[in-house]
């Protein structure tokens, strides 16, 4: 199509494009084209994550080796730190405030590194999930990679680093009296059970700490409040026997209260089933199962939304 101008020039003007007045979602789609980072299906989430599984495996691997890497003692730390903890807690609590009391010396011991190492699994967990993101940001802006991979990641670190620890956590077992049997073996889905759990809790604390990064200045006192409420100074029942008896029970199914109380059963010989709530193994699992589940869900829901602004 072409006009005349009035100085006598023909000028060609550009027929009208059939895209003309389309929507911007109908072009897309018209054209095949998708939105950068675009959010994928829950089963597509799921096949990348597991494609991604080396790479999970591996960056846990790399930071465990470097979270001491500056230290003369090196991966020493990994043990001695959770043992210090505890020795520290036997001098307050053991022997000047008398926390032990109602349970023997060479049962209370072991107890008391059991739930230092035990509940230490899940604060490690829960604190690197707060930075998962927010602590990342340059290699989340910089590849494509499905998010949730960062916060399991961390997970499986803090597992490999309770895995050493475990090492010690038997030995004080041994020197105490608790010699292996066949319930040692329950150590096994009873940690099992707390990674899944402990996953979970970390993919909801990288989604909240991605937009609130003061988040991890609060946490430390969230945490610390926890381990108190959760016996792992103390016998719940036999400390709280005076008081109503809904204090105990609340205190006692609280997660990390049952994944303490399952290593201890396995691996303490005084510490039998009688210290332990009903259903224990079932109250386990369900806590491992929901709060992974809604944990994930709620993680891949802003998976989009992870670096940007």
């Amino acid at each position: 199509m072409s006009d005349t101008t009035h100085e006598g020039a023909i000028a060609v003007s550009t027929p009208p494009s059939p895209d003309d007045g389309l929507p911007t979602a109908d072009l897309a789609a018209k054209y095949g084209l998708s939105v950068s980072g675009a959010r994928p299906g829950l089963r597509d989430y799921v096949r990348q994550l597991w494609g991604r599984r080396h790479f999970i495996l591996a960056f846990s691997q790399a930071k465990l080796t470097a979270q001491y890497s500056q230290a003369k003692l090196g991966q020493l730390w990994q043990v001695a730190t959770p043992l210090l903890n505890a020795a520290v807690y036997y001098l307050i609590f053991g022997l000047i405030l008398q926390t032990k009391r109602g349970i023997p010396q060479e049962v209370f011991v072991p107890f008391l590194v059991t739930g230092v190492f035990v509940f230490t699994f899940t604060q490690s967990s829960v604190m690197a999930g707060v930075r998962a993101i927010s602590g990342n940001l340059g290699l989340v802006r910089a590849l494509h990679f499905p998010r949730a991979s960062l916060p399991i990641s961390f997970s499986l670190q803090q597992l490999q680093q309770l895995l050493y620890s475990m090492v010690v956590l038997v030995s004080v077992a041994v020197i105490f009296g608790s010699y292996p049997t066949l319930s040692w073996l329950l150590v096994l889905p009873a940690l099992a059970l707390q990674f899944l759990f402990n996953t979970g809790l970390a993919l909801i604390m990288a989604r909240l700490g991605s937009k609130t990064p003061d988040l991890a200045q609060l946490m430390p006192f969230v945490m610390r409040t926890w381990m108190y409420a959760s016996g792992v100074m103390f016998s719940i029942p036999l400390m709280l026997k005076d008081k109503p008896a809904w204090i105990s029970d609340v205190l006692q199914y609280n997660p990390a209260a049952i994944y303490m109380d399952l290593v201890r059963f396995a691996l303490i010989d005084g510490y039998g089933s009688e210290n332990l709530p009903a259903h224990v193994w079932l109250v386990a699992l369900a806590w491992a199962v929901l709060v992974a589940a809604v944990g994930f869900v709620y993680f891949w829901k802003a998976e989009e939304r992870y670096g940007r602004g």
